[in-house]
């Protein structure tokens, strides 16, 4: 039986475009294109497993929409990945790359424009026909 993995994506928001962030080499799904975010610890609510994790691979921090904006569940040879994302507002700092080669702040019309991750995929095609506002 595969691995359930649950894990969190945040979908941040500055001067209407979105940060979009390229996994780093030597991982799965190296070179793809993710929201960041990561894996809920135990004991943990996707919000804080969020927050920990955008503090920790982009060393930022972020106000966000508590509501979940999508869920995707995904089969990958190496598991199922199930996502929450979340809409959120970057509050301090500028991200820094620990864990991704690089990251971009795109429009959503131009998300297209990247090779996504496939689990990100249906979140990236909600966000493409949205009114993207300031908070």
């Amino acid at each position: 039986m595969k691995k359930e993995i649950d894990v969190v994506g945040a979908i941040i928001i500055k001067d209407k475009k979105i940060l979009c962030c390229q996994r780093g080499p030597g991982r799965a799904l190296a070179n793809l294109w993710e929201f960041p975010g990561g894996k809920i610890e135990k004991n943990e609510t996707k919000v804080q497993a969020l927050k920990r994790e955008l503090r920790e691979e982009l060393k930022i921090t972020v106000s966000m929409v508590e509501e979940i904006f999508d869920f995707t569940r995904y089969e990958y040879d190496f598991g199922f990945v199930n996502l929450t994302t979340f809409i959120c507002y970057l509050e301090s700092g500028e991200p820094q790359l620990t864990e991704h080669l690089q990251v971009k702040w795109l429009l959503p019309q131009e998300l297209d424009s990247l090779e996504w991750a496939p689990a990100d995929i249906p979140t990236v095609e909600k966000l493409k026909v949205m009114e993207i506002g300031e908070e």
